[in-house]
């Protein structure tokens, strides 16, 4: 399984590269990344996911949907405590953003990939009780964090979410067990497959935007890289050898919480008047270094799980 992911972060690293490429050579604005970037948030994603409930009804299915549920909970409540616990409050610190982006993965975008990549739609199948705990909180504690603010007006945007609705509409055709058409699975199915390509150029353009030399002399962007792709990874594995749940299960929130910095950062920071700016080079520092450490977790799972 380690191979599967390396061979697929690999894949990923090059198409990020490419991504790269064509923002340098012009070939993608700005505004094309941003309207690419909205296009897999709001079509292909939600497409991927609906296309993931697409399977025969079976008990042992919603029992373990229910379990990884269970499991990202645990996964995010560690995720809070560690950000919270190395990651102290300063008035010359950006603590919001560095705590939102150790907590929150760019799950949608890394994860769905890496998971499919490894388990088919079984995997995205489990990996949408993870996008609900995600949405559910980066829009309720994520929002209060960047706003400072004790409201949860935010969460109504919870329910509008392009991939929640996806969601609702997968669990209904899946317990109702309606099944769409032959040529109607075909075209979403070529839908979903721009998934990984077109994240990973997205995710290029948007790296190479930053000035990576001078982020690289930012001592404290190894340290918050540390804690998101390494250390709470590595706590969740810890978690895991004390439960004895389906593997596929525990490798799908594993995958999810050690994909990198989530984008929505940036975009709350824009919103919220922060520096947007940081929360992007800590997106793109992360980005790059997962394509090494996501294996790297996987590995140590696997290994943990012959231990």
């Amino acid at each position: 399984m380690a191979q599967i992911v390396l061979h697929q972060a690999i894949s990923m690293f090059l198409l990020i590269l490419v991504g790269a490429g064509c923002f340098k050579l012009k070939l993608l604005s700005k505004e094309t990344v941003n309207q690419i970037s909205a296009l897999v948030l709001k079509i292909i994603n939600p497409v991927v996911i609906f296309m993931a409930y697409q399977r025969e009804f079976q008990p042992e299915l919603v029992k373990n949907l229910g379990w990884t549920f269970f499991l990202s909970v645990v996964a995010y409540v560690i995720a809070i405590a560690i950000s919270y616990s190395c990651i102290r409050q300063k008035d010359d610190r950006e603590t919001a953003i560095e705590r939102f982006s150790c907590i929150y993965s760019n799950c949608g975008f890394m994860g769905i990939p890496l998971v499919k990549s490894m388990f088919d739609y079984e995997g995205v199948f489990y990996l949408t009780a993870f996008l609900t705990v995600f949405n559910a909180l980066v829009w309720s504690h994520g929002v209060m964090q960047m706003s400072g603010e004790k409201s949860l007006k935010s969460l109504g945007k919870v329910l509008r979410s392009p991939a929640i609705i996806a969601i609702v509409l997968g669990m209904v055709f899946f317990f109702v067990q309606i099944t769409i058409p032959e040529i109607l699975t075909e075209t979403l199915e070529s839908i979903g497959n721009l998934n990984t390509p077109l994240a990973m150029l997205v995710a290029g353009a948007t790296i190479i935007q930053t000035d990576l030399l001078h982020v690289f002399q930012k001592t404290r962007v190894f340290y918050i890289c540390f804690i998101k792709l390494l250390l709470i990874p590595a706590l969740i594995i810890g978690i895991f050898m004390l439960f004895s749940f389906d593997k596929v299960i525990e490798m799908t929130v594993l995958a999810a919480m050690s994909a990198p910095s989530a984008a929505i950062c940036t975009m709350q920071c824009l919103n919220y008047h922060r520096n947007a700016t940081y929360a992007s080079e800590l997106f793109g520092v992360t980005t790059l270094f997962s394509v090494l450490t996501m294996p790297l977790m996987m590995i140590i799972y696997e290994l943990s799980v012959k231990m």
